[in-house]
Parts: structure tokens; sequence; C-alpha cells
């Protein structure tokens, strides 16, 4: 008998309830249930939706249920947000969303009670200013009666988890993105949070990827119609998900590299081991959790969402504009005029992203683009130089030059992106699988049903499951030549 798995994937504009079926030889996958996933403002701060989603949670499960017997439940978010719970299991309001601006400035407050440098010794994680700890210190000085009302704190996948089980558990991965995680002894480290004055007896019990939370709640099991199926605790940070889902079946001991690409490109590698070196600090390369144990070595970029947010505003401004057509113009658009920093911080907000991309190029005394083609030529390009950059930078710490690049996630579906990485960094480019998250968490339920063996296995898998596609360097030495200029105006904006 085949065996039924329902996935829940939380994207950045959108959830689905994903149905997947393994025959013993490949993974069939149907999408059952899509829902919005947008965040709710009120009052000038930016809030989960959690009740209604926790409602489309339970639409899935009743759909999965009508379409046949399910053998597990995994569930995957992005990291760093959470919820508030108090002693009685209650929600403490609306989990904040991640691109809410009260953390503006919060880091540097950080800095002065701890040290960059201590932290990173002691994290390996990349200083973002929404990270978890940056969000709790915020809420330990600026509404710490929230805190001395908190009992639990739960991230968003074991928030949903807990919905589903009643049981209050935090997963490896996503604990890894919180900023408070040893990555060496993968505890809780209490000390970085007593320091800040946030209470530690909030922190939940911390399990591994394959481990289950707990099976379905009899009364939730008496609203569905379900039996008593198994949540288990997948790579619950997307990411994680996705990296599991690598098919690098022909990988040599070197390992591999990967763009997990969505509204976020994720560029980094699979290691057994934390790396956090003085070069991994200067370069601010983060150390997130794996399956049994790895790491992620990665560089956060921001990534598709320069486009997505371009193609939100035109949109309304009334111009009805697809993603294709949107690919199609800036490949028309004359190539290598000029350049962003995708991580600037002005772009990490909605708006008007084409009117700053405009204001970028104008400050740092570039030709400015006009059209939409020359608007969307520039965030690609830039986008592409970017991924030389940090390529050149992985190789160098970890002391590897990757043979090819394997680019994973809804973003691989923008051919044209695939075709300028190939030539960026001048290696060969393997797209695939587009639905890298979902096929992560499937797998990840598949090994602790005992389905599957290793993750080697589960790799092989997945990649007689799914196209994939392979890009080669058409003209690395066009890009070779312009990288010069494209650092010189990154560096005029005084970012790197």
């Amino acid at each position: 008998m085949a065996k039924r798995i329902l996935a829940f994937d939380f994207g950045a504009s959108s959830g689905r309830a994903m149905l997947a079926s393994y025959d013993g030889q490949t993974i069939a996958v149907e999408e059952i249930h899509r829902f919005s996933n947008d965040p709710v403002t009120l009052h000038g701060h930016m809030y989960w939706d959690i009740l209604r989603l926790w409602h489309e949670v339970k639409q899935g499960m009743l759909k999965a249920r009508l379409a046949g017997p399910i053998d597990a439940v995994g569930i995957d978010t992005w990291g760093v947000d959470f919820a508030l719970l108090d002693r009685h299991g209650e929600l403490l309001g609306n989990p904040a969303h991640y691109r809410d601006p009260r953390t503006q400035g919060i880091p540097e407050e950080v800095f002065e009670r701890l040290p960059a440098h201590e932290l990173y010794r002691r994290t390996g994680i990349q200083t973002l200013r929404f990270n978890t700890l940056y969000q709790l210190y915020y809420l330990a000085t600026r509404h710490p009666e929230r805190l001395a009302q908190t009992d639990k704190i739960l991230l968003i996948p074991d928030l949903f988890a807990y919905f589903l089980t009643g049981e209050r558990r935090a997963e490896m991965t996503i604990a890894s993105t919180s900023n408070f995680l040893d990555p060496h002894r993968r505890t809780w480290d209490t000390d970085i949070l007593e320091r800040l004055g946030v209470p530690t007896g909030i922190l939940p019990e911390l399990i591994a990827p394959g481990q289950v939370y707990g099976t379905l709640r009899p009364e939730l099991c008496e609203e569905l119609g379900c039996p008593p199926l198994p949540v288990i605790a997948v790579c619950t940070h997307d990411t994680a998900s996705a990296v599991a889902a690598v098919p690098a079946v022909s990988a040599g001991a070197e390992g591999f590299a990967y763009i997990s690409c969505g509204t976020w490109s994720l560029f980094g590698t699979e290691l057994p081991a934390p790396l956090m070196s003085a070069g991994a600090e200067a370069a601010q390369f983060t150390n997130e959790g794996g399956w049994d144990g790895s790491i992620r070595f990665l560089k956060n970029i921001m990534g598709l969402w320069l486009i997505q947010e371009s193609r939100r505003h035109w949109m309304r401004q009334g111009e009805q504009v697809s993603y294709a057509e949107l690919e199609a113009e800036a490949l028309a658009a004359p190539p290598f005029v000029s350049f962003v920093d995708c991580d600037a911080p002005e772009f990490e907000t909605a708006g008007d992203l084409p009117g700053r991309v405009q204001r970028f190029c104008e400050v740092t005394g570039q030709p400015v683009p006009r059209t939409r083609g020359e608007i969307m030529r520039c965030i690609y390009q830039s986008l592409a130089m970017k991924y030389k950059q940090h390529f050149a930078t992985l190789c160098g710490l970890t002391g590897v030059r990757y043979p090819r690049i394997h680019m994973l996630g809804g973003g691989i579906k923008d051919t044209l992106l695939c075709r300028m990485t190939a030539d960026a960094t001048g290696v060969t480019v393997q797209a695939g699988p587009a639905e890298a998250t979902v096929m992560g968490n499937i797998a990840v339920c598949l090994l602790s049903l005992g389905e599957l063996d290793s993750l080697a296995q589960a790799r092989a898998v997945i990649a007689r499951s799914v196209p994939l596609a392979t890009y080669t360097p058409a003209d690395p030495d066009s890009w070779d030549r312009r990288y010069a200029t494209y650092q010189t105006y990154v560096g005029k904006s005084g970012r790197t």
C-alpha cells in the first residue's frame, strides 16, 4: 500500500495543503487546498492572521480525509516568528510578522549588552533585525507585561503542531533560526536570554526532526472525522525542508552548493558541523540546523521579493502584468546598465520598489532605469551578481570549488534567473525540484515512518520523482568583466 502524507507549507503570500503518495519508488504530489497568507496590518504593526490560517489547516485536513486515508501530517513555515501562550495554553494575541518595523534599531541595543562578535561565536547566526532574539528583546524592554503573562513561546510550525496535538515542543531546525540556540550542543543558550532580561522558563522542550510531536487531539479527530494521526516534526523551517530535498545524488565528499530560491534566496551548503570562523562572521554566513544534526551553512539574500513586490506595485497602479511578461521585458532591455544592492534596507519593506530601485541608481551615480523592463533587468542582474559574490565567498570559506549549484523552489520557474546564475557564477546550474520545501517535508515524514532508510535514499527518490533542468554557462566572461562595476556601485551604497 502506498503511504500518503499531508504536508502543509506556509509561504510568503500563500499556504498549501499538499497530499503526497509514495509507492516505494517515486513521490507523487497533489495540491488539494491553497489559501492566502498575507499579513494583517493594524495600528502600524504587522501580524500573522493565525486563527484564519488555523481554519485553513482544518479545511486542508478535511479535504485530505475525503481523498482517502492519511498516514502522517507535516508542517513547515519560515523561521523567527513566534506566538506567546499563557498558563492556560491560550494565545496572547496574534503573532507579530517578521516584516513588522518594530525591531528597527533593536540589534544595536542588544549589542550594547551582548557584543555582536560574542553572539556570533555562540550561535553562528547572521544578524538580521527580525531574528527571534531581537523580537523577544523588544518585548522585554517595551512590553515586559506580555512576557510576564507568558508560559511558553512557540515558533509558528510548533504552534500549528500544538493546535493539532496539544503538545508544546520546539523542533530543532526552526529553533536554530532564533539566534539563541547553541549549534554545537543543540540546546537553548539560556545565558543569552538572561543577559537580555528575557525569562528562560518560557522556552519549550527541543525535539529533533523526524520525531513526533504527538497525535491529533481527540476533539479534533471527532470534528474532522480523522483517526489519531501522528503529527511529525519534519524539518519545520522551510529552508531546512528544501535542503533535505536537494537531489544531490552524485555529490562527492566535498558536498554541494544550493540556492533555495523564493521570496528570499538562501545560498549555501550542507556541513556536518558549524563553521563559525572569523571569515564566516565577517561574511555573515549563518549556521542553521538540518536533518540528522547537519548544518545549513548559508547566506540570506533578499531574493525574488524585489520582483514580487515590484509587480504588486505595478498591479496597484492598474498595470495588469504577469511574471512571464516582466521576464520578457527584462530580457529585451539592454544588459549591465545599472545595479542595486538587493540587500539594501530600503528594499526590505513593502511599497514602491521600482521607485526605490530608481533612487538607488540615482544616488550611486548610475544610469536610472525608466521602463519596467529596464527596472526588471537591473533587479535580475543584480541578484545574479549577488549570487556570484556569495558563491565566491562560500567556496573560500569552505575550501571547496563546487562544480555545480542546485537551484530549488518556486524561483526556478524563472528560467531567466537560472540562466543568469549559471553565467554569473561560471558553473553549471541544476534546477529542481520546484516544490523542494514540500518534497523535503514529505521525505522526513517517510523517514520517520520507516519507509525510507536515509536522507541519501530520500534524495534519490526525489530525483526520480521530479523534472530537473540543467543550465550551463553561456557567457561568463561578460559577467566577469562587469563584476568590478557591480562591486563599485554596491560599495558606494555603503553596504556589502
